[in-house]
């Protein structure tokens, strides 16, 4: 295959999952929604045959534009696309892909910050995927979208299972959008404002970091966790969704 104009499978971040088993699970996951998918990343098209075996009415997109013609080439039913994932719109009703692991990050925010799709199936690099997914902890980032999205963590997968083989493993993280916000969609600029306050913000305990974050007197901070049932010797990694958005409704804002 010849270089592409965006260079080569590092510049690209090109690891080809090579796992049937793994390429059928994703394939699985992603019809599990019904509607049209949008495949970011299409590569040789492993995924993209999964999809359109299964009767999916598959978008497949991809930034090396001799697979693309290839892909062309090889699935003339299928719309295959030269396109960029951190440009190409997010609208489909569900969003599959071998994430390039270099880009999660971007393509991550993105997606949540995209209107339109309803479920998305990501397989990304398997410490992303485990914190995205709360496991050990929640970061900033999964606390600043819970109220609107669901992640769940499916699976590890192995580096052997990628050509070539990557340094660290894969990970199938899940995204479901929730049919009822825990907040009012209106309100996540503060939301969001008032959470990193929070996972930023300094003391020992939550109490304290309440106090800071939400420039409110120890007193009314104490009777906002007792309201929103948010232990005081908890630390802001350690809260779920619910809590969340409890907190932020016990604040009033």
């Amino acid at each position: 295959m010849p270089r592409s104009s965006h260079g080569g499978r590092h510049e690209l971040g090109q690891n080809f999952l090579n796992h049937e088993p793994t390429i059928a699970q994703l394939a699985d996951l992603a019809r599990r929604s019904p509607g049209p998918v949008l495949e970011i990343g299409a590569g040789d098209g492993a995924l993209t045959r999964a999809l359109h075996r299964r009767g999916c009415r598959v978008t497949a997109i991809d930034v090396d534009e001799h697979r693309v013609r290839a892909l062309r080439r090889a699935l003339p039913d299928v719309r295959v696309e030269y396109a960029d994932a951190l440009r190409y719109p997010l609208t489909t009703p569900t969003v599959v892909g071998n994430i390039p692991f270099h880009l999660t990050t971007p393509i991550l925010r993105r997606l949540l910050r995209s209107r339109g799709w309803r479920y998305a199936v990501l397989l990304t690099q398997w410490e992303v995927a485990r914190k995205r997914a709360g496991v050990g902890g929640r970061t900033m980032m999964t606390a600043q979208a819970a109220p609107w999205f669901e992640f769940a963590l499916v699976g590890r997968v192995p580096a052997r299972r990628f050509t070539p083989v990557p340094s660290v493993d894969g990970g199938i993280l899940t995204v479901a959008r929730r049919g009822t916000p825990l907040v009012e969609p209106a309100q996540r600029p503060d939301y969001e404002r008032f959470v990193h306050a929070v996972f930023t913000g300094r003391g020992g305990n939550f109490t304290r970091i309440l106090q800071h974050a939400a420039r409110v007197e120890l007193r009314t901070a104490r009777r906002i966790l007792l309201r929103a049932e948010v232990a005081p010797h908890s630390l802001p990694r350690d809260l779920d969704a619910p809590r969340w958005a409890a907190l932020w409704h016990a604040l009033g804002r």
